[in-house]
Formats: C-alpha cells, structure tokens, sequence
C-alpha cells in the first residue's frame, strides 16, 4: 500500500521528477532556513548583547532582523511547495517573491544599526 506523501497540495500534481533537481530544491529550503535563522539570531544578539548603539536604531535593527528572519522561513517553504510543484509539472520555475523584501530589510537594518553607532 502507498503511503500518502505530505504535502499533498505539492505531490498530488505532475510526475516525479529527477532526484537531482528535488534534492537541489530541498538545498534551496534549507539555504533559506539557514538564512532565517541567521537573521532570528543576530536580531536576538543585538538586542540583547548591549553594545552601547542609540536605544531606538538598536530596538528597531533587532525587530526588523527578527521579522526579516520569519520572512525567510516563509520563503523557505512557500518556495519549496512552489519549486517542486513546478519541477513535477515539468513548468519553468517561479521567481523568489520574498527575496527582495529580505535584501532591502538587511540592508535597512545594516543602516539602523550604523545610524545607531554614530548617534549614540
């Protein structure tokens, strides 16, 4: 008897597809997963080490990080059921509609935090 493979939204569709291209999806998910608990983490450390920054830029670098690092993990599994859907469909693959959003947050909170050096 088949065991049901989860999720079903993703296995029910197309054929299966070569090894190789699922398993490199799988590498993309967890690249993301890294990356977002990258983000959880060095918010958390910059709040929570104190290292002298203007209170403000500094609480709101920690938010945004922690937030962009949730975002991350959205993208990580939104973007796995959509890759291997595709992939099993034997369609062209959709683009990254969070990675943009991630960028521009790192980058706004590489700003927070350098405001908050030179504000102190």
């Amino acid at each position: 008897m088949a065991r049901e493979r989860f999720p079903r939204s993703v296995y029910s569709h197309g054929t299966e597809p070569d090894a190789r291209f699922t398993l490199a999806n799988e590498r993309t998910f967890l690249a993301w997963v890294r990356t977002g608990l990258a983000l959880l983490a060095g918010g958390v450390a910059l709040e929570a080490l104190g290292l002298g920054l203007h209170p403000m830029f500094q609480l709101s670098a920690s938010v945004l990080l922690m937030l962009t690092g949730i975002l991350s993990a959205i993208q990580a599994w939104s973007g796995w059921m959509r890759y291997e859907r595709a992939l099993r469909k034997n369609t062209p693959l959709p683009s990254a509609p969070l990675a943009l959003p991630v960028a521009v947050a790192v980058g706004l909170s590489g700003v927070l935090v350098v405001l908050g050096v030179v504000l102190r």
